[in-house]
């Protein structure tokens, strides 16, 4: 199928699938003219890069979930590191919700008078200071395909 197809079907613009290749994410295994073509068996790569970017993985991470011979062979420890990572960030952004939907009903005056309200700032204000996770990229935002600086 060719890349306009691979592109219609998978959601993913024709600019991301030349960059995956580029990155070595998926092969074309031809030209039909002027335009590359790839097996259909690329949708469901396609599929799994897009769920590793969901994840947070990076795309050197999603790389490595591939085998010598193209097929999935995913670290089962870099899931469940990847898990208790994303179960640390539930907890907090469950936090922040909870005190930013505390805030909004405060009977307090103002809000600095608030002790919650004044944890929360303390809880961003430590937040900021930290590494953060990577935010889940969509696959079709172009800027989720530029090259980053994570290894």
């Amino acid at each position: 199928m060719d890349i306009g197809e691979v592109a219609k079907r998978s959601g993913v613009p024709a600019s991301a699938l030349r960059y995956y290749e580029q990155r070595g994410l998926i092969a074309s295994d031809g030209r039909r003219g002027l335009r590359r073509t790839f097996d259909p068996n690329v949708l469901e790569r396609l599929a799994l890069i897009a769920l590793g970017q969901t994840a947070g993985f990076s795309l050197d991470e999603i790389a490595k979930m591939f085998g010598a011979d193209g097929q999935p062979d995913i670290d089962r420890r870099a899931l469940r590191t990847k898990a208790r990572e994303l179960d640390a960030m539930i907890l907090r952004l469950t936090a922040m919700r909870d005190g930013l939907r505390h805030a909004a009903a405060c009977s307090a005056p103002r809000h600095f008078e608030c002790p919650r309200f004044r944890a929360l700032l303390g809880q961003a204000t430590a937040g900021s200071h930290r590494p953060k996770a990577a935010a889940p990229r969509h696959p079709t935002r172009r800027k989720a395909h530029r090259p980053t600086s994570r290894t």
